[in-house]
């Protein structure tokens, strides 16, 4: 059976309308998240139920950060609870000028960068940007993640969370220094807001 016009049309539209939605934010050259995310541990917490998963908070966290990518998840033990990973950058990974010289990918839950030129240090890149699986606390802050995109500057508060599934455990990071398997941070976001850069 052919598909018809319409449903080919409406197939089209889709499409683009998708790929300008998500489309990169163009910004200036400057840095645009200044300060580093700020975190406090916190001691022993109730669990937090979310379904099948258990979330045992470790921290407040509060943090204003440039999104450098997001990668959407439908499959695996995780995308219920969190279906987008960020990519984030803040202090000069939040710089149009540095970003440009930078290649930003994501997959398989992990974010990678390479350059050529190093407009900054490994060490610099490394502890001023981070990807993040990001929790909705609620249904605004669901909403406002699903607007985000590179480019967006966006204000998080909440909480860095261990997830305890029924066969696994996935802890969060409390390091902004750490890389590789672990180093992602795990937030319960209670609040997302969408900033201009002044």
């Amino acid at each position: 059976m052919r598909p018809t016009p319409w449903i080919v049309a409406a197939l089209v539209i889709f499409a683009l309308w998708r790929l300008y939605s998500q489309r990169d934010i163009s910004r200036e050259a400057g840095v645009l998240a200044a300060a580093d995310p700020a975190q406090h541990i916190i001691g022993d917490a109730a669990l937090i139920a979310r379904g099948e998963f258990r979330l045992r908070p470790r921290a407040e966290f509060d943090a204003t950060v440039r999104v450098l990518g997001r990668e959407d998840y439908s499959l695996g033990e995780l995308a219920s609870l969190v279906p987008t990973d960020f990519a984030v950058g803040w202090g000069p990974m939040s710089d149009s000028a540095v970003l440009k010289q930078i290649e930003i990918s994501q997959g398989n839950r992990f974010y990678y960068w390479r350059t050529e030129s190093w407009p900054l240090s490994r060490s610099e890149i490394e502890t001023h940007s981070a990807n993040w699986h990001v929790i909705a606390g609620s249904e605004s802050v669901r909403k406002t993640l699903r607007a985000l995109r590179p480019g967006s500057l966006v204000e998080f508060r909440g909480q860095l969370v261990d997830i305890e599934g029924k066969e696994s455990r996935m802890p969060t990071s409390l390091s902004r220094s750490d890389t590789g398997a672990g180093a992602c941070e795990i937030l319960l976001a209670s609040t997302a807001r969408i900033i201009e850069p002044h």
